[in-house]
Parts: structure tokens; C-alpha cells; sequence
């Protein structure tokens, strides 16, 4: 028996599939499991980036998710969230690798730009010629990224950026760079495109250092970044951004797929619970024999099966225009607690086993620590839908 076997979509809701979305899931399962498994193990521990696989993103035709046109292949919120969650089955840094380039980099071109800006930006980046990244976060502003310090000074034609940016996903190599600062003509939070010399070199005034000694999402590189008056021509200012507003709708448009990748990872330790509950024998017989392992399980399952139809409803609403940001927070409130908790009780029930790598469970709880904590944490969710509940506000 393998995991491949165990069944996770106990409402059947695999079912409710159009023919289109069940066949991209099929497709997004086969790369994973046949271009990812296979080799993500030892660039996790080594704590590398596979580029390898960029070529192999681009052939899925599935870059930009939700954008219709430049290249992207304007897929629904289901699908979009279906591939979030076949790619945090397999692993989460490369559900963040994909997430940044095309949710939030190309989200934010494509959401903020003019029609210029987006026929300039969008094309490259859908066949992958050109990676995204997405540079909000602070080292003194992760939760209140809002009080954020960077600066942007216009000076002739060019705006110069000086500040710092913390847990920058793809900087280290990326070509194109969207940089949130506060204009000091306005005090307004803004978003500056940095792009690559011609010769593959960065502007000088940018320096990226990848960070190191993570626990988790080991396999994608994540920068520091300092911006010394670095020099961004006032073209490449995002047209429609022009508060930080702008760059809460670009978060709300991709929080979604936190909530989904959570489920891909939680369906991953699940199964190889089961798995392992089955084959592993003890005391002389398997051990998903023992009440205490199939109590485990139900109540992994039952909280599995919940944060799958809380997916696809979001999914739902999102596709009607009904889905608001506190909706979104609750999901991936809920989603990110309870997948923390699967990943933790698949992990104790493989016992010492379940430390290895090539059991995967170690790899999907450590990540998970990662989507808890990335585009909003619990607390911080927390506080937006108690704010909803209440009308009051527990922000300053």
C-alpha cells in the first residue's frame, strides 16, 4: 500500500469538480509527485532552490493562476486553489517559490499597473523568463508592515528608494522586484518595480542576503534586503498604487492560498499517518488495530474534511464577488491552526520515524510553522475577524 491510496476527500468533494479543474488537479499531482518528491528532500536539507523546476513551472501553463490574458491562463479561485494545495502536498517552499511570483508579484502588477505596466511586466513573467518577488516586510515591521520605513524620494526621473526589507521570498535572484515604500512627498505607502540590469546584475543601491538557519520552508531563499539610494525610474512606479490600501488588496487577493496550501500539507501527513498506521506492526499487529491510532485518525480526518469544505467555500464566494477579507482571515485562521495540529499528531504517531525526511511528516510540520506565520498570522487573523464580530478595533 502507499499513501496514494488513502483516501482524503471523505465528502466527496472531488465530485463536485468541473472536468477542467479535476484534470489540472490530476496534472499539478503528477508533477509533484513525479519532479518534486523526488528530489525535494535533499535541497530542503542543504537549503537550496531546485531551478531546475522553473522550466518545468512553465510548461504547466498554470502561471498567474487567476489572470486573464498577457500569458496567464485565467483559471477560476477553485483551480487556483487547487494548485496551492497539490503543491503544499508535495512542499511548501515550492507553494511559496509559485505563490510569490505569481500571486503576489504578478498579482501586484497586474492588480496596481497600468495597461503599459502590465503589457511590459506580464507576458515575461507568465512563461517564467522572468521571476517575481515581493518586498514588504521589515525587520522592525512584520504585523504593522503599515508603519513600514522605507523611504522613496523622487529626484529628477528616478525615485530613490533607502530602507530594509526582512523574509523577501525569490530576492536573492529574482529579475523583477516589487518594492513597497513611503513616498516622502505624501507619507503614502507606495510600489516601485526593480528590474535587473540587462547584463543579469542588480542596480547598484540593492543588496539581497539569503537568510539562514531556518527550520522550515528550507527550499525556498528568502533575503534580507538593503535598498542604499537606490535609483527606480518614476515609470516604474505602479500607476494605481497609492496608499497602503493597495497593498492590503493584493494580500486579501492572495490569502486564499495559505488556506489551500494549509489543506495540501495537512492531507500529506494524514496520509502518511494512515500509511503508517497500517503497515507499521507493534505488539504484533498493525498499529491502526489500536483504538488509540483510529481515534488519532478520525479526528484528523473529521478536522481535515472541515478545512477542505471551508476551502471550497471560499472558493465559492470568491468566484460571486461575495468573498470579503474577514472571510478570508477566518479560513486562514482556522486552516493553518488545525494543519499545524494534523502535521504534529501525524509526526507523534510516527514515532521516531517521523523525525526522518524521507518520511516527509517532519518537512510538512516545520513548513507549516511558516504558512501559520506568513501572510498574517493567527493572532493578527484573529484580531481582524474579532474586529468584524465587535466593531471595535484591538489595532492602535
Amino acid at each position: 500500500m502507499d499513501t496514494q491510496s488513502i483516501d482524503t476527500d471523505y465528502f466527496l468533494l472531488e465530485a463536485n469538480l468541473t472536468d477542467e479543474d479535476r484534470a489540472l488537479q490530476k496534472q499539478i499531482r503528477a508533477f509533484v509527485d513525479t519532479e518534486v518528491l523526488p528530489i525535494i528532500n535533499d535541497y530542503w536539507e542543504r537549503a537550496e532552490f531546485p531551478h531546475e523546476l522553473v522550466d518545468k513551472f512553465a510548461a504547466l501553463g498554470i502561471v498567474g493562476t487567476t489572470i486573464d490574458g498577457y500569458g496567464c491562463p485565467g483559471l477560476s479561485p477553485t483551480a487556483a486553489g487547487l494548485i496551492a494545495m497539490e503543491l503544499g502536498r508535495g512542499d511548501g517552499s515550492m507553494n511559496t517559490f509559485f505563490g510569490v511570483h505569481s500571486g503576489l508579484a504578478m498579482g501586484s502588477v497586474h492588480i496596481l499597473g497600468s495597461e503599459e505596466q502590465k503589457q511590459r511586466w506580464l507576458p515575461p513573467m507568465s512563461r517564467m523568463e522572468k521571476i517575481g518577488a515581493f518586498a514588504l516586510t521589515e525587520p522592525d515591521h512584520g504585523s504593522d508592515s503599515v508603519a513600514l520605513e522605507t523611504s522613496a524620494r523622487l529626484d529628477g526621473d528616478h525615485y530613490v528608494l533607502n530602507g530594509a526589507k526582512r523574509w523577501i521570498g525569490n530576492a536573492s535572484f529574482a529579475d523583477i522586484i516589487v518594492i513597497w515604500a513611503r513616498d516622502e512627498a505624501d507619507g503614502q505607502v507606495k510600489a516601485f518595480i526593480l528590474e535587473k540590469n540587462p547584463d543579469g546584475t542588480y542596480p547598484d543601491g540593492y543588496e539581497a542576503e539569503v537568510i539562514t538557519g531556518k527550520i522550515g520552508k528550507r527550499a525556498i531563499l528568502q533575503a534580507d534586503i538593503k535598498l542604499s539610494d537606490l535609483r527606480i525610474p518614476v515609470g516604474n512606479l505602479l500607476a494605481e498604487a497609492t496608499s497602503f490600501r493597495d497593498a492590503t488588496r493584493v494580500l486579501t487577493a492572495t490569502r486564499n492560498s495559505a488556506s489551500w496550501e494549509s489543506v495540501g500539507h495537512a492531507m500529506a501527513a494524514y496520509e502518511a499517518a494512515a500509511h503508517h498506521a497500517l503497515t507499521r506492526v507493534q505488539f504484533g499487529k498493525p498499529l491502526g488495530s489500536f483504538q488509540l491510532i483510529q481515534n488519532k485518525l478520525a479526528n484528523m480526518l473529521s478536522e481535515l474534511t472541515a478545512m477542505q469544505l471551508m476551502c471550497f467555500r471560499i472558493a465559492e464566494l470568491a468566484e460571486t464577488g461575495r468573498l470579503s477579507g474577514n472571510m478570508a482571515s477566518l479560513a486562514k485562521m482556522h486552516t493553518a491552526k488545525k494543519a499545524r495540529w494534523i502535521c504534529a499528531e501525524a509526526r507523534d504517531m510516527l514515532g521516531g520515524n517521523g523525525l526522518l525526511l524521507d518520511r516527509h511528516v517532519a518537512r510538512h510540520m516545520t513548513d507549516m510553522e511558516v504558512v501559520s506565520t506568513y501572510e498574517g498570522t493567527d493572532s493578527i487573523q484573529s484580531l481582524l475577524v474579532g474586529r468584524d464580530i465587535t466593531g471595535i478595533s484591538a489595532f492602535k
